[in-house]
């Protein structure tokens, strides 16, 4: 196997994974969870780069970069706060459906705010799965919020990284010490109230919280690895093994209701992401050299 395809799959996998983890946590509230998450991950991310001696990076750190990296640190931080919390208040499949939008929602931005063209099939994938965002909403009597937030969330993220001047593990590292302030902040305040599952917790939790560090940052760093040893567009097939993972795990395992109007909803959006890989590997086709 290519090597590249290893490390993408392990990442997709990984994350694909991550309630069974979160779901060892359900005692502790979500916001504690996400601080734990921005500690330990800086942490562990620090000793990398000292392993790899890695530090020449800081040098184009400036106001701009700062700034640039604090609007993607918040995006991170909303994207994980909302799938902490999706995943122990019984929402698995939801959040499946938000990365499972995510990648049409890409495309969209991609257009609207870097002025890339799309081709017709292009936008019909994405009305097609827009239909099926609406179908549940009408259905079920709400917006899938909890879908949309990890989407609009992880596409802006994506978005101000791709144009960011810093590496992925660099960019971690910046994000993640832009979060540590205010995370270790609310940490010792959850003490101060004695409400802070990791004081009060034995040492197994306090082992799972710390765990937060590897859990977050190995799936990046395989990612990073994967990304730069396969095309970018077998990348993108790759990515819809997370999203259906956490389908699996949400209906299999967790027993959430997926009825005929999930299912229709589903489906939609799943054409959608068949029109546009349709289309994007006949484009391939079409224009390879003989």
């Amino acid at each position: 196997m290519n090597p590249g395809i290893a490390y993408a799959l392990g990442a997709y996998t990984l994350w694909g994974l991550f309630p069974l983890y979160f779901k060892l946590l359900q005692a502790v509230p979500a916001p504690q969870i996400l601080a734990h998450r921005m500690v330990w991950s800086l942490g562990l991310i620090v000793l990398i780069l000292l392993a790899l001696r890695r530090f020449a990076w800081l040098a184009r750190v400036d106001r701009g970069v700062v700034a640039r990296f604090a609007l993607s640190a918040v995006l991170l931080a909303c994207n994980w706060g909302t799938y902490i919390w999706a995943v122990n208040n019984g929402h698995v499949i939801e959040a499946s459906l938000g990365y499972y939008i995510n990648p049409l929602l890409n495309v969209a931005l991609g257009t609207l705010l870097l002025h890339e063209r799309l081709r017709r099939t292009q936008w019909l994938a994405i009305a097609v799965a827009a239909c099926g965002v609406l179908w549940m909403s009408a259905e079920i009597g709400r917006v899938p919020w909890i879908a949309l937030a990890l989407a609009a969330s992880f596409g802006g993220y994506s978005l101000a990284r791709k144009t960011a001047p810093l590496g992925s593990l660099e960019g971690l590292a910046l994000e993640t010490a832009l979060m540590f302030p205010l995370a270790l902040a609310y940490l010792a305040w959850c003490s101060a109230h004695g409400s802070n599952a990791f004081d009060s917790g034995g040492w197994s939790l306090r082992a799972l919280l710390a765990a937060a560090g590897p859990v977050t940052t190995v799936p990046l760093l395989l990612f990073a690895a994967g990304a730069r040893r396969i095309p970018l567009s077998l990348l993108g097939v790759l990515q819809y093994l997370t999203p259906t993972l956490l389908l699996v795990l949400g209906v299999l395992l967790y027993h959430e209701a997926f009825n005929s109007t999930r299912a229709l909803g589903f489906g939609l959006v799943w054409a959608g992401i068949a029109l546009y890989l349709a289309d994007s590997l006949l484009r391939r086709r079409i224009i390879a050299p003989a």
